[in-house]
C-alpha cells in the first residue's frame, strides 16, 4: 500500500510539471524542469540521448513498467480518467489475452513510418507527443483564460502581477486530432484502463519486452491466494489471469493497485525468482527470438531516423495579416534544415506552446501535419530568442547561441511589387528596411531616373536571415508587400 501511495505521488508531481511546461507562456519553468521533456522515451530516442535511453531501459530491467506508470504524462491521464470510471463502478476490470499480433503490428507500422519518414503517423502513435498536443492545443487555452481572469481583475486593483496572454488557434488540424485523441482516449481508460498503453502505444510494448525480464515485479503467493479476484477487477492493464496465478509483466504498468485490493497480503512487490524459459515466454505472448527481433528493429530504426495587439485608434479596424503561399516552409534556427527536422521532430508542440513571439504553428501539410513551421502573420523570429531550441526533447530543432542564430540564413525575403504601399497608394514607408536587424534591405527610388519618386526595398539575400520581421511589421494588408521563402537546409552566413 506504501509503495502505491509513493508511485501515486511521484506520478502526479511528474504530471504536473510536464503539463505545466505546456501551459507555461512565460518561459522561467523550463530552466528548472525542462529536463522531464528529454526523459521521455521516444524524444530520447529520436535525440540519440543515449544515456536518457539506457537509464529507462535499466529502470524498467530493475522495477518493471514504472515509466509507464510515473514519467509517461499520457499514461498518468490515463490512470486519472479510470480514478474517475473507478469512483462509479468498482472492481469492472477484467483479465484478458494480451493482443499481440495488435501489439506488434501497431510497433512494426510505427517504426516503418519512422524509417520511412512518414512522421505524421508516427506522431499519431507517439504517446508524448500525443499528450503534448492534448495540453498545448486544450489546456494551455484554458490556463491562458484563467490567467486572463486574474489580470483583469489584478488591473483593477492597481496590480500587475498578472499580465494578458493572447488565447488563439495555432491550428484546426492540430487541434482536431488533439481533441479527438483526448476523447478516445478518455473513453479507452474511463472504460477498460490502460487499453491504449497495451495495444497501440509503440513505447509501452517496447518496453514489455525488457519489463518481462525485471528483477523486482508483483509475485502471487498462491498459498495466500483465495481466488476471489479482486487483483484481477482491480488491474487496469488486464494482465493478471487468477485461475492459473499468472501475470503478464509485459503489460503490467508496477501500478501496485492489485496489492492494495488484496485482502489475503497474497500479492506483493518483491524480487524475481529463476523459472523455466518457457513460463518466462508464456507470460509475455512472445517468444525470446521475437523480443530479440523487434528490438533489433527499432534499434535500427533509431538509428536510422536518429503578442501582437491591433491597435487601431479608434478610427477603423485593421485586417489581419494572411500567410504567403510559400514555395518551402521555414523551420528555426537549430533545425538545420527541412530533412533534419522531419525526421527527428515527434510533433509533441512543446516548442510552438513556448514560442514567444506567436511564430511557430502547426504544419497543416499532410507530408508534414503537426510538425512546427514558422509563419509571421502575429510576430516575428526575435534575434535574441532561441527558446524552441532549448526546450526541444528530441533534438529536433539543435541548442544554438543568440550568436549562431543570428548567423544562420534560414531564408531569405522576397518583395511583392504589386502590394508594396509606395507604390499602390503613393506614400512612403520603408518599414522594412528600419526594422530589419540585418540591414538586409535597402530603400532606393522606384525610378532611375528620377529620385524624387517613391522608395523601394531590395533585398540583399546574402545577408538577409529569414527572420521575418519585414513581412510581420509590413503594414500592407491582408499580404504583405514582402514576404520570407524557407530554405530547405539552413546556411552560416
Amino acid at each position: 500500500m506504501r509503495l502505491r501511495k509513493v508511485r501515486i505521488i511521484l506520478a502526479a508531481v511528474c504530471f504536473a510539471l510536464v503539463t505545466l511546461l505546456f501551459l507555461d507562456f512565460t518561459g522561467t519553468l523550463h530552466a528548472w524542469f525542462g529536463w522531464l521533456a528529454r526523459v521521455q522515451f521516444l524524444p530520447a530516442v529520436l535525440a540519440l540521448n543515449a544515456g536518457v535511453v539506457v537509464a529507462l531501459l535499466v529502470l524498467t530491467l530493475l522495477f518493471g513498467r514504472v515509466y509507464c506508470s510515473v514519467i509517461c504524462p499520457l499514461g498518468v491521464m490515463q490512470d486519472i480518467f479510470g480514478w474517475f470510471g473507478r469512483r462509479q463502478k468498482k472492481n469492472r476490470y477484467a483479465y484478458s489475452p494480451a493482443l499481440s499480433w495488435l501489439r506488434y503490428g501497431m510497433l512494426a507500422v510505427f517504426l516503418v513510418a519512422l524509417v520511412a519518414g512518414a512522421g505524421s503517423l508516427a506522431a499519431l502513435l507517439a504517446p508524448y507527443s500525443a499528450y503534448g498536443r492534448i495540453a498545448s492545443h486544450l489546456f494551455a487555452p484554458l490556463y491562458r483564460w484563467g490567467n486572463n481572469l486574474l489580470a483583469y481583475f489584478a488591473e483593477r486593483l492597481d496590480s500587475y502581477a498578472f499580465y494578458s496572454a493572447e488565447v488563439w488557434m495555432k491550428g484546426v488540424g492540430t487541434f482536431a486530432v488533439a481533441a479527438v485523441t483526448f476523447v478516445v482516449l478518455g473513453i479507452l481508460a474511463w472504460r477498460n484502463g490502460r487499453t491504449y498503453c497495451n495495444t497501440v502505444c509503440p513505447v509501452g510494448t517496447v518496453l514489455g519486452f525488457f519489463a518481462r525480464y525485471s528483477l523486482f515485479r508483483p509475485v502471487i503467493d498462491t498459498d495466500k491466494c483465495n481466488g476471489c479476484t479482486l487483483c484481477s477487477r482491480n488491474c487496469k492493464a488486464a494482465c493478471i489471469d487468477i485461475k492459473t496465478h499468472r501475470i503478464d509483466y509485459s503489460r503490467c504498468v508496477a501500478c501496485m493497485d492489485c496489492i492494495g485490493k488484496c485482502r489475503q497480503g497474497a500479492i506483493s512487490y518483491r524480487m524475481r525468482v529463476s523459472q523455466p524459459a518457457s513460463a518466462g515466454a508464456a507470460e509475455g505472448g512472445v517468444s525470446r527470438r521475437g523480443f530479440l527481433t523487434v528490438a533489433g528493429l527499432f534499434a535500427a530504426a533509431s538509428v536510422v531516423r536518429a503578442q501582437e495587439k491591433t491597435v487601431d485608434g479608434g478610427l477603423a479596424a485593421i485586417a489581419d495579416k494572411k500567410a504567403p503561399s510559400r514555395a518551402t516552409p521555414i523551420v528555426p534556427p537549430g533545425a538545420r534544415g527541412l530533412r533534419h527536422m522531419f525526421q527527428h521532430c515527434t510533433a509533441c508542440q512543446l516548442c510552438v506552446s513556448v514560442c514567444p513571439n506567436e511564430v511557430l504553428r502547426p504544419s497543416s501539410d499532410w507530408k508534414t501535419m503537426m510538425q512546427p513551421v514558422m509563419s509571421y502573420e502575429r510576430g516575428y523570429c526575435r534575434p535574441e530568442c532561441t527558446k524552441c531550441s532549448e526546450v526541444c526533447p528530441a533534438g529536433a530543432i539543435r541548442p544554438i547561441t543568440v550568436a549562431d542564430k543570428s548567423s544562420t540564413q534560414i531564408g531569405h525575403a522576397v518583395w511583392v511589387a504589386a502590394n508594396c504601399v509606395p507604390l499602390t497608394d503613393g506614400v512612403s514607408c520603408g518599414n522594412c528596411a528600419r526594422h530589419c536587424p540585418t540591414g538586409a534591405i535597402t530603400m532606393v527610388s522606384s525610378e532611375a531616373d528620377n529620385a524624387d519618386a517613391p522608395k523601394i526595398p531590395v533585398v540583399n539575400t546574402e545577408r538577409c536571415i529569414g527572420c521575418g520581421a519585414c513581412e510581420n511589421l509590413c503594414p500592407a494588408r491582408p499580404f504583405s508587400a514582402i514576404y520570407v521563402e524557407g530554405h530547405e537546409t539552413h546556411r552560416t552566413i
